[in-house]
Parts: structure tokens; sequence; C-alpha cells
């Protein structure tokens, strides 16, 4: 493992740590709800604060949609997810166990009781992070299995509890959630690739990793981020429309040149959503490294990183955990090299990475 201490690890940027569950509506279970509030001036409060959603207001929106549901009553179930999802990712707790118990007193059916409960345990999880409180990681480990009480076979769930386990230093326990995990996902699913490594090294598990995904390059070329373990990887959020972006593509191109046959993938993550104009300008501008099209804020890679400007820079060590970022700043080089000297020393000493 790399040299950091267990706080290191964990004290670093509170939304990255977020988003790498699973997501807080999760894709297995559907919940049925209302898109709109009952209530005529809920509605329009409602639609306000979706748009400043779409502004990226993030406080705002929040605000109107706690306003909304007080609005509704109460019952409120879209206000109620938003409520969750948004209070987590500014660390408004109130507000986001708020959402979880209202979502769970209104539940009907095992689905709903199950997603209400694997939503609260997201909040308490995230919570017991922020605060370094192990009873509310608990907490957390309490709900998942109520979870999974009503739907046992529910795989955000399985893999949220098996990081809650290794969070609370409950190895073996985490060790057979995540062997659950494996059963129940496809080869292709990237967070499988990710629980067989919890499997294989729990302590990851309590390390800040970078989300589990998956992308093909423009020249065909598929990255996991799982399967770079050993290589430390730069990943750059930029887009053609970005001014600060295009003056930082010399310096990017430097570092791709200067750490050349070095164990470092630099991955470069568009945010444009003009497919052929970014083609054109990566042709243009002999980006040669590989390259990905997200499509912007709302990509699925954007929003596992939870990236809300750029440029934006994410560099990552060889077993996958986040050391740095930085926003506007591609200044990456003495992080780099220092990354890079211990992996190779790992691969020299013929030692695995993890």
């Amino acid at each position: 493992m790399s040299g950091l201490t267990p706080v290191e690890r964990g004290g670093m940027r509170h939304a990255i740590r977020i988003v790498f569950l699973a997501g807080l509506v999760a894709s297995s279970l559907a919940q049925d709800q209302a898109e709109h509030p009952i209530n005529e001036q809920a509605q329009k409060t409602y639609k306000d604060a979706e748009s400043n959603l779409r502004q990226h207001m993030v406080g705002a929106a929040l605000d109107g949609f706690k306003k909304a549901d007080k609005q509704d009553g109460g019952h409120c179930t879209p206000c109620q997810q938003k409520m969750v999802k948004y209070g987590v990712e500014l660390g408004d707790w109130k507000t986001a166990e708020t959402g979880a118990e209202e979502l769970l007193a209104q539940a009907n059916g095992d689905k709903d009781v199950a997603l209400a409960h694997y939503q609260l345990g997201i909040v308490y999880y995230n919570e017991g992070i922020q605060k370094r409180k192990s009873e509310l990681l608990e907490r957390a480990h309490d709900e998942f299995s109520k979870a999974l009480v009503s739907a046992p076979n529910f795989p955000d769930a399985i893999f949220a509890d098996g990081q809650a386990l290794a969070r609370l230093n409950q190895d073996h326990a985490a060790k057979a959630r995540f062997e659950q995990f494996v059963e129940a996902r496809p080869a292709d699913d990237p967070r499988r690739q990710r629980a067989q490594r919890y499997i294989e090294e729990p302590e990851l598990a309590r390390a800040r990793m970078v989300p589990a995904f998956t992308v093909t390059t423009t020249d065909g070329q598929r990255i996991s981020m799982d399967e770079l373990k050993g290589k430390v990887v730069l990943i750059d959020f930029w887009a053609t429309w970005c001014a600060p972006c295009r003056e930082a593509l010399p310096h990017m191109r430097q570092i791709v040149k200067k750490f050349e046959g070095q164990p470092l993938v630099v991955l470069s993550v568009s945010l444009d959503d003009d497919e052929q104009k970014w083609r054109n300008f990566i042709v243009k501008n002999e980006m040669t490294w590989p390259q990905y099209r997200d499509g912007g804020f709302t990509g699925p890679i954007a929003r596992l990183f939870d990236v809300r400007a750029i440029p934006n820079t994410f560099t990552i060590d060889a077993d996958g955990v986040l050391q740095d970022q930085r926003i506007g700043d591609p200044s990456v080089e003495g992080k780099l090299k220092k990354l890079i000297n211990r992996a190779r020393e790992i691969q020299a000493a013929g030692k695995p990475t993890s």
C-alpha cells in the first residue's frame, strides 16, 4: 500500500467521498413516485429549485426542495429524494436524514422499503466518514441490513454494507458481503472488479478509492480503473470551450512527454457536447494520449467525480487511491514523480501493489 495513514487517506475533499458508493437512487430498484408535488404552490417552488439545479446552484436548489416538501405536507417523494441526494452532497445531514426518514415513513412494498432504508444508510455512512463517528457507521450497517431483509438481492445495498463493515474493521463480514456482490453481478460491472479487490485487500475499502468506472477512448482502447492497478493515473477534465483548459493544454502535453514509458496513464475526459468539434480539436492539437468524451457536467464520469469546474485534475496512486485534486492548476509534476517512483520501486521489488 502507498504510505498514507488512514487519517490522510480519509481527510480529503468531502464531496468526492460521497459519490463513490453507488449513487443515491439505486438503479437496481425502481421506486414508484410522482414526478412533482401535488400542492400547487409546492409545484412552483419545486420547478424553481430544478431551475437552480440546472444552473449548478445546488445550495439554493436544496433549500427549494425542502420548502416544496414542507408546502406539500411532507409528502413530496421527489423532493425527499433530492433532499437526500443534495443534502449528502453538501453535508447538510439534518436535511438528508429528514428526507430519508420521510421516504421510509411513506414507503409501501418491499422495494420501496428497501430503497428507503438504503438511502438512510447512505446518509449515515457519509456522515460517519465526515465526522469520524463509528456509531453513525453502525447505524449505516443497520439500515443496509434492513434494506436486505426487504430485498435480499439488492446489489447496491450489499456493496454499501460491505464498505460500512470494512470501515468498522469487521473485515470477515465485509469480505462476505463483497463475495456476495461478486456472485450477483456480471463480469463487465466495474464495481465487481472493485469488490474483488476489496476481498483481496479489505484495507482498500477504508481508503479514499476513486470510483470504479470503465470507458472506451477514441482509439477503441478500453480503460478500467481497477485494471490500471500498479500504475499512477492522472485524470484531466476539460473542454474545448474552456479557455483555461486550452491554456493548460501545452502543459498537459509536456507531462505526457516527460513521463513517457513510465507507469503513468493520463486520461483526458472532455465535457464537450459537440462530438465532431471535440474530435477535430484533439486531432489538430495532437492530443495523442487516451481521450474520452463525457458530454458535460452531467456526464457519468463527471458525476462520479463530482466535477463542477474545469480544468480539474485528479492524481491517483498505484493502488487506486486519490492523492490530489487540483482545479485550474495542472502543476502536478512533483506529485506524479513521487508516485511514479513509488510504483516503480514496488514493481522492481516484485511485490503486489495492494
